[in-house]
């Protein structure tokens, strides 16, 4: 009979629970849905609806998948239902919804009622299956959603609704909400951890007192008092904290797959039902302490995995934070402060110096300079006037502007940031564990071996069959295949983070040691990121030294990065300059010996002047020095740098990686700090979306890329990256999005780190081979009954410790010096880094 949706008047016994949500059935309710050609039973109208509504959909298999009962309809608010037609309007869209056409938008979303795998296989089916749904894909890490659909045909409150209908609560992305959501999940894991700790110090107390009995002797009621104490402390420990363990096997052995859970959980559950049945028969051997302390370290790790996770989310949606709360916005003949997310395309705003730019607009009145170097990674501030293009999130630095807006909530610069990140993080490169790889089929060729062992003995020698096929278990215990990896990534982190490299991710190093290529942002990597005068070329009749006095003396008292630059190369040669006067975006003038100067650009500086000069067109960090006569010299500034680079690059080239730099500064000058430091392949004045681009052509060729970058405009670009590195000074957000973060910021330490991952790829290749070739040889001699299960614990725990002393062996690694012996340091010049 085939599968309907169709309500059933069954009469169904009074004991019976809900299909859907597990809640009792009232006596003489008689719903029932028939799922998979069986009348089931529903407790209300509104579980019926929704179990109708699944099978109906051709969803049925939902319920072979989950893990936990469904959330009742009943527990959604009838008035979040009825509020779900407001997020049609354009005025709230705004804040949340990137428009890509007239049509078609984009938006992210928050599930909640995700219990497992099962729920978002679900959510994207049902979804996905919508007409004008284009696209619908659910992060189960974060519980975020992406939705891409076609407003003409489907609007968003029935997308919303579709969802509720199925049990589950879908609203706009609310970085508050979320925080309660994972801060929940943070406390439920820090109980688990708790509770393991506390019982895994008490048995390990116990135990030694056990093993002190077993070499000196000990009263049989005093052994099976301490271990009876072991097992009562051992229950808490087993059935609340290695629970997940056995919730996260349980549903991969249901989708007929062996992940590194089943493992994991198998030994945990074999060596406490083990020692459970020797207290319980008081002979045998005991393991309690192993089960509590295999539970701690394995909850601890997964607590801070899960912490980097929620960094990771909590840092990008500080992005949103970079806007501020409030804007100045002026309109029928008054000034008031109103919520950034009621500003509309059109409205004019006054931003304050010091203030930041509330949305992206165009410059109307006023002459200034705005620092967007946490958006672009420009190092200078740029200069604007009217009709210039603003961003919001950049920072005005000198002098009020009246800003009309041009693009508000998802169609910002700073919203298309969040989305390349968003998406780049999605599309990264997911290379599974060979450990893991190797443990799952190793895990399921044990399982049939040892059923086969038991039940030859059971049939040849019962009183052995549980002896042996205890042994043939625990001899097997995939413990030293499991820590065949961790133990090497941890000496090998370990060793990074003493030279100042910080591994962040898990499969960082392993990707590392197989890089092809290393792409370099300039501005706060291979530079310091500090403006510093870089050469000064005289045009006139006056020498450089009073050159550069006048130009410090006219930046007398600025804070401008330019006037600090001039002043730091001047040192205290500063002439007396008076009548100083400020032209916001253009430059300064004041008076020396009744002399007019002017500094500034090149217009300005040669305003007073009719004399031509000969400039090339790359004015990007340059300023002129004139006066009534004509001009008198050229500054260039740049950023310093770092002396380590060259001798880096150098032994980064030897190491077989092709080294290219890309940077939002001008072509030209990227250009020269490219040949300074040996680079032959650089690129500049790119946005982020090109140099995602690049790194993405890169990998289409074959490529494994690792991106060095610091700042918010690299983020993108860091997490498509098979593997990132931020600066240590870099942005929070390049940090998240990195899997190692260069804490010294001394480029020497990149090639040492290449060296050490791929010594640590190579210690984990030696570790996998012991681990399968002990149990290959300790597997046949355990089957024959040779081993006993006190010598299989013992074989397994020498197994595990061979595999951490090999891996400490990379602790002991030499550091390599970056400055060969007899090659002196290059020294910090102003002209330099120019070559």
């Amino acid at each position: 009979m085939g599968d309907s949706a169709d309500a059933m008047d069954t009469a169904l016994p009074s004991h019976a629970n809900c299909f859907h949500c597990g809640l009792p059935v009232p006596s003489g309710l008689n719903l029932a849905v028939r799922i998979e050609g069986i009348d089931q039973p529903m407790c209300c109208h509104g579980c019926q609806a929704v179990a109708a509504a699944i099978v109906d959909a051709g969803l049925h298999s939902f319920y072979a998948h989950r893990v936990a009962p469904s959330r009742r309809a009943e527990d959604l608010i009838p008035a979040e239902l009825e509020q779900l037609a407001l997020y049609d309007r354009d005025d709230l869209q705004k804040s949340f919804v990137h428009r890509q056409s007239d049509s078609v938008r984009e938006a992210s979303l928050m599930l909640e009622g995700i219990v497992c795998a099962a729920c978002v296989w679900l959510n994207e089916r049902h979804v996905n299956a919508l007409p004008g749904v284009i696209e619908f894909r659910v992060n189960y890490s974060t519980h975020r959603a992406r939705l891409k659909w076609d407003n003409d045909v489907i609007p968003l409150s029935r997308v919303l609704e579709a969802i509720a209908a199925i049990g589950y609560v879908a609203h706009p992305f609310d970085p508050g909400r979320q925080e309660v959501i994972q801060r929940r999940e943070r406390s439920a894991a820090l109980r688990r951890l708790a509770v393991a700790g506390l019982g895994a110090m008490q048995v390990m107390m116990l135990a030694v007192a056990l093993y002190a009995g077993d070499h000196y002797g000990m009263d049989q009621d005093i052994r099976g008092f301490l271990r009876w104490m072991s097992l009562i402390i051992s229950l808490p420990v087993v059935l609340y904290s290695a629970r997940v363990f056995f919730s996260a096997a349980w549903r991969d052995l249901r989708r007929h797959r062996f992940g590194m859970d089943v493992p994991v959980s198998l030994a945990i559950a074999l060596a406490f039902f083990a020692s459970v049945w020797a207290t319980v028969a008081g002979t045998g051997a005991v393991y309690f302490d192993s089960v509590t302390m295999f539970t701690f370290f394995l909850l601890a790790g997964r607590f801070l995995e899960m912490g980097a996770r929620h960094r990771v989310g909590q840092v990008s949606e500080e992005l949103v934070r970079l806007l501020p709360e409030m804007a100045t916005r002026i309109g029928a003949g008054e000034t008031r402060p109103v919520p950034v997310l009621e500003l509309e395309i059109g409205d004019w705003v006054r931003v304050r110096p010091g203030d930041t730019v509330p949305a992206d607009g165009r410059v109307l009145e006023g002459f200034s300079s705005v620092d967007e170097s946490l958006l672009t990674g420009e190092s200078l501030p740029l200069r604007c006037a009217p009709g210039s293009d603003v961003v919001g999130g950049a920072v005005n630095v000198e002098s009020p502007l009246v800003v009309e807006v041009t693009a508000v909530g998802g169609d910002t610069v700073l919203s298309s940031i969040v989305r390349l990140l968003d998406r780049a993080q999605s599309e990264k490169p997911r290379i599974a564990a060979l450990a893991d790889r190797i443990a799952g089929w190793f895990v399921a060729v044990v399982l049939l071996l040892a059923a086969a062992v038991f039940g030859w003995w059971w049939v040849h020698q019962p009183a052995d069959a549980l002896r042996v096929t205890l042994s043939v278990l625990v001899v097997t215990c995939p413990c030293a295949l499991s820590l065949a990896t961790p133990a090497a990534m941890t000496a090998a982190t370990g060793q990074l983070t003493r030279l100042g490299l910080l591994t962040t991710r898990g499969h960082a190093l392993e990707t590392l040691a197989r890089a092809t290529h290393l792409v370099l942002d300039k501005t706060g990597t291979l530079t310091y990121g500090r403006l510093r005068l870089a050469a000064i070329e005289t045009l006139g009749r006056m020498p450089e030294e009073s050159c550069l006095a006048i130009a410090a003396g006219l930046e007398t008292g600025s804070e401008h990065p330019v006037g600090r630059a001039l002043r730091d190369a001047s040192g205290e040669t500063l002439a007396p300059v008076v009548r100083i006067q400020n032209t916001p975006g253009q430059g300064v003038s004041g008076e020396l010996d009744g002399q007019r100067y002017r500094l500034g650009t090149e217009t300005f500086a040669r305003s007073a002047s009719a004399v031509e000069t000969d400039l090339d067109g790359d004015q990007a960090g340059r300023v002129w020095l004139a006066d009534d006569a004509g001009v008198l010299a050229r500054f260039e500034f740049d950023d310093t740098v770092r002396e380590d680079a060259a001798a880096a690059i150098v032994q980064l080239q030897d190491l077989g990686l092709r080294v290219c730099l890309l940077s939002g500064d001008g072509p030209l000058r990227v250009e020269r700090v490219a040949r300074s430091v040996g680079i032959a392949e650089s690129s500049g004045g790119l946005l982020p979306e090109d140099k995602l681009a690049r790194v993405r052509a890169l990998q289409r060729e074959g490529g494994v890329v690792a991106m060095v970058g610091d700042g918010i405009n690299d983020a993108p670009v860091l997490a498509a990256a098979q593997v990132s590195i931020a600066m240590g000074s870099g942005s929070q957000l390049a940090h998240a999005s990195a899997d190692m973060i260069l804490l010294s910021e001394r480029l020497a330490h990149l090639p040492q780190g290449v060296r050490t991952a791929r010594k640590t790829l190579a210690v984990i290749r030696q570790n996998l081979i012991w681990a399968l070739g002990y149990n290959a040889l300790a597997l046949p001699l355990a089957a024959a009954g040779w081993i006993q299960p006190w010598m299989a614990a013992i074989g397994m725990s020498l197994s595990s410790l061979l595999v951490v002393l090999n891996a400490l062996r990379l602790k002991a690694a030499p550091a390599h010096d970056i400055y060969p012996k007899g090659e002196p340091r290059r020294p910090e010049t102003r002209t330099g880094m120019l070559g």
